[in-house]
């Protein structure tokens, strides 16, 4: 027992001591410290994942143990590092240290703020009828990751003595400058955010599309909703992608924004001799016979004018889908024509009637 204590003595001595071997041992001592702690760290966050992970939020959010692990270990890296740099007496890189653990903790922080914010959203947001708050975690979702590395930045840079003022004042000016520079740019990011906020058309959304190549569809789908553009699928599989600014100046035409209905018009023309009532009647089959017709509110032919060759119907029929308007067109036009081939009923198309005239003058 006496060797022991004389042992304890003599450790304790070394320690005290500046010596490299004091040195060394307290370094060493230091990482093995910090090691164990880190693997008891680990172990209690692994038992709390389990334990945890049968309630809805941890349940939503398995990454998190991981963001809380990263952000951990990195303060333990922080601590070990600055007894480390006092320990052998590098204060000049202290601060630079610090401000690069500053940088560095912006990202387990993003990811934490995101998950609360995503978990935010599934608890309020998606349960209101109004979407205004809807939009407001779209733009803290899209924004915060920014804000966040911004901030740590100038904290970085505050730690490290470096007076932010200058860099502030010339961020001023040099936005000034790229504002102008890039007006067009800034001109569709801020119409990217009217549209997060109005929302004319969702993702999905069956819109027209007045830039479509000339001979193509002319509508598409929204298959995405970008802060500078609008990404538009049309039925030729074409994606058109146009500036927000260039959609906040047009009229926009959503087939699809209160409800997949719509009512579809096709002009029919028959002779002057046909008995229209009759003629009605076979339009109207024509169109019952399509499944996607609805009978609510129930299809209806009326008389829109009389032509030139012809008496003008007009057949117009509510569907359950938008998407089948082309399709409700083509199909009962078909049908029609061929129902009316049967029925003898005549299909005009424009006549003239060209008279001759001879005229002779005698002459003596």
């Amino acid at each position: 027992m006496d060797q022991w204590y004389r042992f304890l003595e003599h450790i304790t001595t070394i320690l005290k001591g500046d010596t490299f071997l004091s040195v060394g041992l307290k370094a060493v001592g230091a990482i093995l410290l910090s090691a164990i702690a880190w693997m008891v760290i680990k172990s209690i966050l692994r038992l709390l994942r389990k334990r945890l992970t049968p309630f809805d939020w941890f349940k939503s959010n398995e990454n998190l143990f991981d963001m809380i692990r990263k952000a951990i270990g990195l303060g333990l890296i922080l601590l070990a590092g600055s007894y480390l740099i006092r320990l052998f007496h590098l204060q000049m890189f202290e601060t630079i240290y610090h401000a690069l653990f500053v940088v560095l903790l912006a990202a387990p922080i993003k990811s934490f703020t995101l998950a609360i914010l995503d978990y935010a959203e599934q608890k309020w947001a998606d349960k209101t009828e109004t979407k205004i708050d809807n939009i407001v975690f779209d733009l803290l979702n899209r924004f915060s990751g920014a804000i966040i590395y911004a901030v740590a930045v100038v904290l970085a840079l505050d730690i490290m003595g470096i007076n932010v003022m200058p860099f502030v004042a010339g961020a001023g000016v040099l936005g000034i400058a790229i504002g102008f520079a890039a007006k067009d740019t800034l001109s569709n990011l801020i119409a990217g955010i009217l549209l997060i906020i109005d929302r004319p058309f969702e993702i999905g959304d069956r819109i027209e599309v007045w830039s479509a190549p000339a001979g193509s569809a002319s509508w598409g789908d929204v298959i995405d909703i970008g802060l500078r553009a609008t990404k538009i699928k049309t039925t030729d599989n074409i994606v058109i992608v146009i500036p927000n600014n260039e959609i906040m100046k047009r009229d926009i035409v959503n087939y699809t924004l209160i409800s997949t209905s719509i009512r579809v018009r096709i002009n029919i023309g028959v002779a002057y001799d046909t008995d229209i009532e009759r003629a009605k009647a076979l339009i109207l089959k024509a169109s019952t016979e399509l499944a996607w017709v609805l009978d609510d509110p129930p299809p209806k032919v009326v008389v829109r004018n009389f032509g030139e060759s012809s008496v003008d119907l007009q057949l117009r029929v509510w569907i359950n889908d938008a998407r089948q308007r082309m399709n409700t067109i083509s199909a009962i036009t078909d049908r029609v024509k061929a129902i009316f081939d049967a029925e003898k009923i005549e299909i005009p198309y424009p006549k003239r009637d060209i008279h001759i005239t001879h005229s002779s003058e005698g002459g003596g």
